[in-house]
C-alpha cells in the first residue's frame, strides 16, 4: 500500500510539444490510477501556483516536454513551492536541455559523440549563409544532421544529404529555435536507452531499436501508430547492447540527472554507440520509448511511476 495521498501530474504547457505532453500526462495518470494512486492532472497556467499552495500534493510527476518542462524552469517553481517532484533538478535540466552543452559534458567523460558545429541564427545571417554552410560541409562532410540546439520530438530536425539541401534544413531548424546544432550524420541503428533509478542507483532498461518506415524518425513517425517499427530489446549484439547501456548510465550520471532519463544513440556498423542527446522528461505516450523499454524489462509502468513518486516524496523538496 502506498503512502502517497495524492499526486499531481503536470502536462500541457505552451511549447511546440504541448499535444505530446498532454498524451504523456494522460498515460501516466491512467497507469498511476491503475496502481491505486489518487491523481490530479493539471496544465501549467495561472491557476497552478494558487492550487498547489492551497492543497500541496505529496509529489509531482512532470510530463511537460520542451521549454519549461525540460529547461529547469517549472522545477525551479516547484522548489519555490516546496513540492517534491520526480526527475532532475533545475541546474541539471538546464545543462541537459541544451544539446551542445550536454555533448560537451559527455565528451569530457570519454563518451563518443558526433563531431558538430553550433550556429546561432544571427551568425548564420551576418557572416553570409552560403560561405558558412560551404565551410561546414568541407569540415564535417556529408551527410549532416541539423536540429535545434534545444527542444525535442524531432521538430525542426532533418538530414542533409546534398549541399543543395542545406539552406532549407537551416531555415526549417530556425523555425523552432534560434540556434542550430549541425552534426556529422552517423549512419547506423537508431537506439534509445531509458535509465531509471528506483533507489539502488541508475540502471539502463533494455535498448529500444527504432526503424522509421520513411527512413527518418520525425514527429509523425514518433507519434503516429504504424509509422515506425520498434524492437525491444534492440537487435544488437550483446557487446553493443552492453555498450549502449553503459553509455546511457554514464551520461545520466555525468549530467547530474536523477530518477529517470532517456539517452538517444546511434550504433554504427562496427557496433560502436554515439551519444546524440538526452531527455530529462521522456515521452510516456502509447508510442513512446520508455514504456516500451519498461515492458521489455518486465516492469509494470504504473508501479515504476509510483515508486519514483514515493522516492520523490521521501526525498522532499
Amino acid at each position: 500500500m502506498s503512502d502517497l495521498g495524492h499526486v499531481l501530474v503536470l502536462a500541457g504547457g505552451l511549447s511546440y510539444e504541448r499535444e505530446v505532453s498532454l498524451r504523456s500526462g494522460r498515460r501516466v495518470s491512467e497507469v498511476l490510477r491503475g496502481a491505486g494512486i489518487s491523481v490530479e492532472t493539471r496544465d501549467t497556467d495561472a491557476s497552478l501556483v494558487p492550487s498547489v499552495l492551497a492543497d500541496p500534493p505529496d509529489a509531482v510527476f512532470v510530463t511537460l516536454h520542451g521549454g519549461a518542462g525540460e529547461d529547469g524552469a517549472i522545477r525551479s517553481v516547484l522548489e519555490l513551492l516546496s513540492v517534491p517532484y520526480v526527475g532532475a533538478g533545475p541546474d541539471a535540466c538546464r545543462v541537459a536541455y541544451d544539446k551542445p552543452t550536454a555533448k560537451t559534458v559527455v565528451r569530457s567523460v570519454g563518451l563518443r559523440t558526433p563531431e558538430s558545429v553550433t550556429l546561432p541564427k544571427e551568425t548564420f545571417h551576418d557572416l553570409g549563409a552560403s560561405a558558412v554552410l560551404a565551410r561546414i560541409v568541407e569540415r564535417l562532410g556529408l551527410p549532416l544532421f541539423v536540429k535545434p540546439s534545444r527542444g525535442g520530438s524531432a521538430l525542426g530536425a532533418s538530414i542533409v544529404r546534398t549541399a543543395e539541401d542545406f539552406p532549407a534544413a537551416m531555415v526549417g531548424c530556425f523555425a523552432y529555435g534560434d540556434t542550430a546544432l549541425i552534426e556529422r550524420c552517423i549512419e547506423g541503428v537508431e537506439v534509445a536507452v531509458s535509465v531509471v533509478d528506483l533507489g539502488n542507483g541508475p540502471v539502463a532498461l533494455p535498448p529500444v531499436e527504432i526503424v522509421a518506415n520513411e527512413g527518418v524518425y520525425d514527429y509523425a513517425a514518433r507519434y503516429t501508430a504504424g509509422h515506425t517499427e520498434f524492437f525491444a530489446p534492440a537487435r544488437l549484439s550483446p557487446e553493443a547492447s552492453a555498450a549502449c547501456a553503459e553509455m546511457a548510465v554514464t551520461a545520466h550520471t555525468a549530467l547530474g540527472l536523477r530518477d529517470i532519463s532517456r539517452t538517444d544513440l546511434i550504433v554504427d556498423a562496427d557496433g560502436l554507440p554515439y551519444f546524440l542527446e538526452v531527455n530529462v522528461a521522456p515521452g510516456m505516450t502509447e508510442t513512446s520509448l520508455l514504456p516500451m523499454a519498461a515492458e521489455a524489462a518486465g516492469e509494470d509502468l504504473g508501479t515504476l511511476c509510483r515508486v519514483l513518486l514515493e522516492q520523490a516524496a521521501k526525498r522532499g523538496a
